[in-house]
């Protein structure tokens, strides 16, 4: 059996450890109902892409702003320090990942986070990094 360190070389050694079997087991009841709870690869494909579009660092701030309150263009804008037009084109990414929704009020369009989903994955996952 080749040691962990050999497994994961790109890995700095403080994180790679020899937490592995140290034997070719196979519990067929535990892999069964694994394998029973895995959701489809569709579900996987769109949960993943979703994933993608939150791990942008300039969407993932742009989401938590929005957590806050709704806000328009400009003031996402400002808020992030970036221009309108740059924010403008991460809003119709996370919009096409249905993150985000907008309303206009005259020629301003306002934005907020799409459901308690999306607040809540945006809610755990800065959480899980502040523990």
């Amino acid at each position: 059996m080749r040691a962990a360190s050999q497994l994961a070389p790109d890995l700095p050694s403080d994180l790679v450890t020899d937490d592995v079997c140290e034997t070719n087991c196979v519990h067929p009841e535990a892999v069964r109902r694994a394998r029973a709870a895995l959701p489809s690869q569709q579900d996987v494909d769109d949960a993943s892409a979703l994933l993608k579009a939150v791990a942008d660092p300039t969407r993932l701030r742009l989401l938590s702003a929005l957590h806050a309150c709704e806000l328009c263009v400009c003031d996402l804008a400002a808020v992030v320090n970036l221009s309108e037009s740059a924010v403008s084109h991460q809003l119709r990414l996370l919009r096409a990942h249905r993150l985000v929704a907008f309303r206009k009020e005259g020629r301003v369009a306002y934005y907020r986070l799409l459901d308690q989903h999306v607040n809540g994955l945006i809610v755990s996952a800065l959480e899980h990094v502040r523990e």
